[in-house]
């Protein structure tokens, strides 16, 4: 039976899923509308408009009126 010979630490295991999914077209996250705001969103993340999630609102997300 086969062994390795090191084990890959997760940073390097991090920048291999990263650069597969950069070369794999077929593998890239799809966007999809939001169904809280309609804004583009990746499907299972947080909406980086909105900041919703399952439709509870999980990060707050600062507008250009609350800035000023």
């Amino acid at each position: 039976m086969a062994l390795q010979k090191r084990r890959r630490g997760p940073a390097r295991t991090g920048h291999q899923r990263s650069a597969w999914m950069r070369k794999s077209g077929e593998n890239r996250p799809l966007v999809q509308a939001c169904p809280n705001c309609s804004g583009p969103r990746i499907p299972h993340r947080v909406c980086m408009a909105c900041g919703f999630y399952d439709g509870k609102a999980v990060i707050k997300v600062k507008t250009a009126d609350a800035a000023e």
